[in-house]
């Protein structure tokens, strides 16, 4: 199945060393070189096993999609154009319930762990995600999107993120009202108290408008998470939220707090011990 974020890793890798030369040229600032080689490290890991998980996923979405009791037709330029506000939605709410609920924070920790905003930081993934967020994913097929057509519209739904982790642009003008734009994306790697749990759009703002989560950039964020990793083992990066987990959940006494260590919010984690 033809997956355009697989196809487009060589253009990643040149506007990667492009931005690293531009920013060394020019003085910018100081540009993390061992943080970005290990965010390469981190994403290529992840690519490897994006296509161990897909097949397990196209699999199951194609299931799902003989279910349907409706098809949408490839051919009509309306299906494509509501695949494109039905898979930006369920990016939004996937992002969403990522940041709110441990269990899939777990994954997508090791996205923001990087104190670094760089265009390396959007290849920085979990190698284990693909267990999960298919899930929010497998309502299109249900609805009559065909896999197929999902992985591509999908796929450049990604590819479009790739460009917004960057400080090197600033405000669009008239565009930082609908799409999501680099300004717009530093302030959800922030953890300045007040861009915390803000613009989990993927390309179009306005659902963070609509769900009240949108926050302008009005300070300098401040980027990685609240409790710093501290480390470049991309095996730990990839595991230390979920060791911290079983931990609290093996100082919890109760069930019911030991449930709260997985699908509370992550905050859960480090707060008080329950009964």
């Amino acid at each position: 199945m033809f997956n355009p974020v697989v196809i487009a890793i060589p253009l990643f890798a040149a506007a990667i060393a492009l931005e690293a030369w531009w920013t060394g040229r020019n003085a910018i600032g100081p540009y993390n070189k061992k943080d970005a080689w290990n965010n390469i490290l981190i994403g290529f890991v992840s690519v490897g096993f994006g296509f161990l998980f897909g097949l397990f996923i196209a699999l199951i979405y194609e299931t799902a999609y003989q279910m349907a009791p409706y098809k949408f037709p490839a051919d009509a330029w309306w299906s494509w154009a509501m695949l494109f506000f039905v898979d930006d939605l369920a990016y939004y709410w996937f992002h969403r319930i990522s940041h709110e609920v441990r269990l899939f924070w777990n994954f997508h920790v090791v996205h923001h762990s990087s104190e670094e905003y760089n265009l390396s930081v959007a290849v920085r993934q979990s190698w284990f995600s693909g267990l999960l967020h298919w899930i929010f994913y497998l309502p299109l097929m249900l609805m009559g999107f065909a896999p197929w057509m999902f992985v591509l519209m999908h796929g450049f739904n990604l590819i479009y993120q790739f460009w917004i982790h960057t400080k090197l642009i600033g405000r669009l003008g008239p565009f930082e009202w609908f799409l999501n734009t680099p300004s717009h994306h530093r302030v959800h790697h922030g953890v300045n108290e007040i861009y915390l749990d803000k613009n989990y759009a993927g390309v179009l703002i306005i659902w963070d408008r609509m769900f009240g989560t949108f926050v302008n950039e009005t300070e300098e964020p401040r980027y990685g998470i609240i409790k710093p990793v501290e480390s470049f083992n991309s095996v730990w990066i990839n595991t230390h939220a979920w060791v911290e987990m079983w931990q609290a959940m093996r100082e919890r006494r109760s069930l019911r707090s030991k449930l709260r260590c997985v699908f509370g919010p992550p905050g859960t984690v480090n707060g008080p011990l329950g009964t």
